[in-house]
């Protein structure tokens, strides 16, 4: 069983998003990380727009702007490391997405023009880290939340752990709780 592991933990080593992740991470087997601040994509630009139509067009699908979405769509399970960022998570990883999502990959279209995703993740998993407190305004695990299912993964889940950056916080209490919530996941 393959894991994914795509890491938006942009702080390297230092973030406590990545911390928690290695921690859910830890057993498993056959874990596929990509990093995405090592990666450094780009957006696509209407140059990369027309490159990937005209691959897909040809039904190329062995081209190599096809391969992280290829990736991601033969993963078991996906699991999304990103700290809480301006209501949702970094940049790089709306980059990441718009490099998974490809029609005929990651998902396709129905004769009577339905969205069906064909990912083969049973499940997808979302770990951040937050500085406040969301209190029901993590826009990120929410996109996430309709990408599985426009992917075709049946089960979401999320975990964070709030209030990190808050003084007088005891920090250890904050990331303890979201151990817990980690250990009770599997």
């Amino acid at each position: 069983m393959t894991t994914l592991f795509v890491n938006a933990c942009m702080r390297g080593e230092d973030s406590r998003t990545l911390a928690l992740c290695r921690e859910y991470l830890q057993g498993k087997e056959d874990v596929v990380e990509v990093d995405l601040a090592a990666l450094g994509l780009k957006p696509f630009d209407a140059q990369m727009v027309a490159y990937r139509t005209e691959k897909q067009k040809a039904k190329a699908w062995d081209d190599p702007i096809f391969d992280l979405s290829h990736q991601f769509a033969e993963a078991d399970e996906i699991v999304i490391g990103a700290p809480y960022w301006d209501l949702s998570f970094p940049a790089a990883l709306k980059v990441y997405m718009e490099h998974v999502s490809v029609c005929d990959i990651a998902f396709h279209y129905t004769e009577d023009a339905r969205c069906e995703g064909i990912c083969k993740a049973a499940r997808l998993t979302y770990i951040a880290s937050c500085g406040g407190f969301v209190e029901g305004a993590n826009f990120g695990y929410e996109y996430f939340r309709g990408i599985a299912k426009m992917f075709g993964i049946p089960e979401t889940r999320f975990v964070a752990a709030e209030g990190l950056d808050i003084v007088g916080i005891d920090v250890e209490v904050q990331l303890d709780k979201a151990r817990a919530q980690i250990a009770a996941l599997d």
